[in-house]
């Protein structure tokens, strides 16, 4: 039987809800903590009560930036990733321009996340539910060269993001091999631990999901299992 992974380990921890309060994200900074999830990953306003709760950990405190299009003003999106690396964060999950590059203004993209990429380390959100094979190759491209360490697939929040995981597991394999060097974050509908493990077989290294404490319990139930 192949070995499975330690996921647990690959987790970002998300909690992007609009109507969470600030009990809500220490409950998931807490879950970070007890099961030793990779990040938290939050919506701006939530960064520095994150900070605070993770203080003495390694787990990285991740911002969401910009969904679900990246449609905001460029000096906005500068302004709101400046903003959060004060307020403490750790790594940008910021979301591409997903209407400028279905009309290909890869210009405008690449310069846009070149700034960005500058400020804090960044994951790249290409939507890619939002877009053909030929735009998912090219929006990984630009990625890769505007700097970011990672290209990742969507938000869980991605109206368009209702594609088979079959399907997402495809959309990984493509942007890997469009962007080869990069950090692969898989999101959007990763609820159980087949989920996970069928999104790291197809190359990512990074799972974003708010079912993470699900996953976690599945994995050391399986990793019990083999003991026995």
């Amino acid at each position: 039987m192949p070995k499975i992974p330690n996921v647990i380990k690959m987790i970002d921890h998300t909690n992007i809800e609009r109507n969470a309060i600030e009990k809500d994200i220490i409950k998931t900074c807490q879950e970070a903590k007890t099961y030793g999830f990779r990040g938290v990953d939050v919506n701006p306003q939530w960064v520095g009560l994150v900070k605070k709760e993770l203080k003495g950990t390694s787990i990285k405190v991740v911002v969401l930036i910009d969904p679900p299009m990246g449609l905001s003003h460029h000096s906005k999106r500068v302004e709101m990733c400046k903003q959060a690396k004060k307020d403490g964060a750790d790594e940008l999950d910021v979301v591409i321009n997903v209407i400028d590059i279905k009309y290909e203004r890869y210009d405008e993209v690449l310069a846009d996340l070149k700034e960005i990429c500058k400020i804090l380390p960044t994951k790249v959100i290409i939507g890619s539910g939002y877009l053909t094979d030929e735009e998912i190759k090219k929006a990984s491209e630009i990625v890769k060269k505007a700097g970011a360490f990672c290209v990742k697939t969507a938000t869980e929040k991605d109206p368009l993001d209702h594609f088979e995981l079959k399907e997402k597991a495809r959309h990984l394999q493509m942007m890997a091999k469009a962007a080869p060097g990069l950090k692969i974050k898989a999101s959007a509908k990763i609820k159980t631990l087949k989920d996970a493990l069928m999104m790291v077989e197809a190359g990512a290294d990074i799972i974003g999901t708010s079912s993470s404490v699900e996953i976690a319990k599945a994995y050391k139930a399986s990793q019990k299992r083999k003991l026995k």
